[in-house]
């Protein structure tokens, strides 16, 4: 089978030239595309050399339409009005398209499973294998320990990163509201200042902290009567995130269109 042909959106961020750095080490995909927003400083560079690879004749346009009409699929780990323009293009053409963006609303996220009826769409707040088996180690914990354990989500990130908590976080506490068969909306802690009182029982917890250059640090502690057990996950280059969303690429490839999870490509959405 020939190599699966992919766009990179967001291609001029810390992301975007991680993921051209990836197509590039991983076999079977290569790159055809590279898409920036219009005001961006990169329009006209070549993608390679962006990623420090050398020029390899991709050069970054704000127009994804000839990119796209060419590609098989679409990486996209951008903002969320871009997240859903590139969601319509995707549909329209029945392409791949993996979805690394975080902060959606929720009738964000449902305008992207209504263009994932026609398109193959894997979607997650994480793309690393490490993050997805520590969902499914936190979905099965919080099914085996009972209201007595407190359960308290820990994230941190670089000081650049604009939303909170991030969608590790959530991909966490979704899984822990999972294994508990809660809705993580009604029982999500996710602001604590002044005299708040004691802590709700069944509540799961989020905590964040922004600095420095950290990749992203994520720790879930089921606290319970006279013992903690703590789950804990560090990234240390967002290659970790790039090669899982090329592999997510590459199963997602002659699939029908749905919406997916990395629980899907790695084989966990049923652990």
């Amino acid at each position: 089978m020939a190599d699966m042909r992919l766009v990179v959106a967001g291609a001029g961020g810390r992301m975007g030239r991680t993921l051209v750095r990836a197509i590039a080490e991983m076999n079977g995909a290569t790159l055809v595309g590279a898409v920036e927003s219009q005001d961006s400083s990169v329009i006209g560079r070549d993608a390679g050399e962006l990623a420090g690879l050398g020029k390899n004749g991709v050069v970054v346009t704000a127009d994804p339409t000839p990119a796209l009409d060419q590609a098989d699929g679409l990486l996209d780990f951008t903002l969320p009005a871009a997240t859903l323009a590139f969601a319509k293009l995707a549909a329209e053409r029945g392409l791949v398209h993996v979805i690394g963006t975080t902060g959606l609303s929720a009738d964000e996220e449902k305008l992207v499973a209504n263009a994932a009826q026609r398109s193959v769409t894997v979607k997650s707040g994480n793309m690393s294998l490490g993050v997805n088996l520590l969902a499914a180690l936190v979905r099965r914990a919080a099914q085996a320990l009972d209201q007595d354990f407190d359960i308290e989500i820990l994230e941190m990130h670089h000081n650049r990163k604009v939303d909170a908590p991030s969608g590790t976080a959530l991909l966490l506490g979704q899984a822990a509201a999972q294994g508990r068969k809660v809705d993580l909306a009604a029982h999500s802690a996710r602001a604590r200042d002044g005299h708040t009182g004691a802590r709700r029982s069944g509540d799961i917890g989020f905590a964040v902290l922004r600095g420095g250059t950290v990749v992203g640090d994520h720790s879930v502690t089921f606290a319970g009567p006279s013992e903690r057990i703590e789950l804990v996950h560090r990234a240390e280059d967002r290659m970790i995130f790039a090669r899982g969303a090329v592999k997510a690429a590459l199963w997602a490839r002659g699939r029908k269109p749905g919406l997916y999870t990395m629980a899907d490509v790695l084989g966990l959405a049923n652990e």
